[in-house]
């Protein structure tokens, strides 16, 4: 469906026309970084567990240590891998009519959220976000489906982003509702 015309809106006279595509831009390249750093942090504690069990257990068994050598190449796969993979799948892009998003890394979801249903835009930063100048900034609609991500943009491409889109929506004469 790359490339269709879907029209949303009102009336004839008030429906603009969203080209459906591909969205175009790439999140920063830190942010590679970011989810590999994440990634690491929530394996650290099975690897530390598993190690200390095989290292104060005299004797452990070879299933034992086949587990332990299972979760480090599982977890080492999960930092080098996902973060490569997530990278080469995340887009956004925004024009004056939608926010276009693709994300994911095992189910990958596309979202449009069309500019005149936009309620609020949001940025978050949390301390990898920071240290590494990301931001995530989440565009709220109504929509059952939930809120859209644009999950590790520099934080000046964030701000910029959240300015554009909250005069884009102030523009809209609808509700967003």
């Amino acid at each position: 469906m790359e490339g269709d015309e879907v029209t949303v809106g009102g009336g004839p006279a008030t429906r603009p026309v969203v080209t459906v595509r591909e969205p175009a831009w790439r999140p920063s390249p830190k942010a590679r970084l970011l989810w590999a750093a994440s990634a690491a942090l929530a394996w650290i504690p099975p690897i530390v567990a598993q190690g200390v069990w095989v290292l104060v257990a005299p004797g452990a068994p070879l299933w034992h240590i086949a587990a332990a050598a299972a979760t480090l190449v599982l977890g080492g796969l999960h930092v080098v891998v996902v973060p490569i993979w997530r990278f080469r799948v995340h887009r956004w892009e925004m024009d004056d009519t939608a926010v276009y998003t693709r994300s994911g890394w095992w189910t990958q979801e596309r979202r449009v959220a069309p500019i005149s249903r936009i309620q609020t835009v949001d940025t978050e930063r949390g301390p990898l976000d920071r240290r590494l100048g990301l931001a995530t900034v989440t565009v709220t609609t109504a929509s059952a489906a939930g809120a859209v991500e644009i999950a590790a943009l520099d934080s000046t491409v964030a701000d910029e982003t959240v300015a554009r889109l909250t005069a884009l929506a102030a523009g809209t004469e609808t509700d967003a509702t």
